[in-house]
């Protein structure tokens, strides 16, 4: 059985590696705080203190990182995955990254004779921790029919989307679809709302129609409920976001409403709601309209 490490263990990193886990892999872990890694050798993991140290001991080596320069560090640094690389390692990165840096951390890499396979997820932390996400990856098909069984374990539908880079520009046209929806869903809240209809009734009313999505399927419950935790917190949208945006220049992409919805997603930011639910635009759409959603 392949032996697998894990290298970020945030939101959602700790909840796809204890998938791994459970699905019978041995399983290495690492992360820049300790809690996460004390918590995971508790329930059968090993630990390592640095990339390097686990990259030397598996066969195939994730990392699950806020953003790009997170994941250069921790692959190509100097105690990172490429100083423990060894021919036939596979490294996978989860994280959520611009495309032109999958493609330089997998060229980098492949000089030591590793395969990368970008493979970043969508479904949010119950995603990960139900074992249902959607991955999508980029990289060599052998690589990623290696490593399919461990994919098998932390998500349902798993797509090979093309060369090196290819899985982050899904991700990113992922993030344009999720960030719009939550935006929209915050105005036709309010609209609903100071327009004089129940917003909850409102919401009943439209879903079963050409609206329906899985954000008006997951999200009003609780915005209704007054919760507005996270989730996929609202900072890392705005980031996602920037990375749309950084790569639509870089390709002289035209992206009109997604360059507005990333001004909505800083301003949160700047609003101090950076830790909060994305649903939480809600917040920045009360603030224009000089209202506030109804609890129930």
């Amino acid at each position: 059985m392949l032996k697998v490490g894990y290298i970020g263990l945030g939101l959602m990193g700790k909840p796809i590696a204890r998938n791994i886990m459970k699905a019978g892999y041995p399983t290495i872990v690492h992360n820049r705080s300790r809690g996460a890694v004390d918590e995971l050798v508790k329930e059968g993991a090993a630990p390592a203190s640095s990339p390097a140290e686990v990259a030397e001991q598996v066969d195939v080596v994730f990392t699950n990182l806020p953003d790009s320069p997170d994941v250069e560090l921790v692959a190509l640094g100097p105690r990172g995955i490429i100083a423990g690389a060894h021919e036939g390692l596979i490294h996978v990165d989860n994280s959520t990254i611009k495309p032109v840096t999958a493609r330089q951390v997998a060229a980098a890499l492949s000089d030591k004779g590793v395969q990368s396979l970008d493979a970043p997820v969508s479904g949010g932390d119950i995603g990960a921790q139900n074992g249902t996400l959607t991955i999508m990856a980029g990289g060599p098909v052998d690589a990623l029919q290696t490593v399919m069984p461990i994919f098998e374990a932390m998500g349902k539908t798993i797509t090979h989307v093309g060369e090196s880079g290819a899985g982050q520009i899904a991700k990113a046209c992922n993030q344009i679809m999720v960030a719009a929806q939550m935006v929209a869903m915050g105005e036709l809240l309010i609209f609903a709302q100071k327009a004089g209809a129940d917003p909850k009734k409102v919401v009943q009313a439209i879903s079963a129609g050409a609206a329906q999505c899985w954000t008006l399927d997951n999200k009003p419950a609780r915005l209704f409920a007054g919760n507005r935790e996270p989730g996929f917190k609202a900072y890392m949208q705005a980031k996602d976001l920037n990375i749309v945006m950084e790569t639509a220049r870089e390709y002289g992409i035209p992206l009109p409403v997604s360059a507005e919805t990333a001004q909505l997603f800083n301003a949160m930011l700047e609003m101090g709601m950076g830790n909060l639910d994305n649903s939480a635009v809600l917040g920045v759409i009360e603030k224009l309209a000089g209202t506030a959603l109804q609890t129930y």
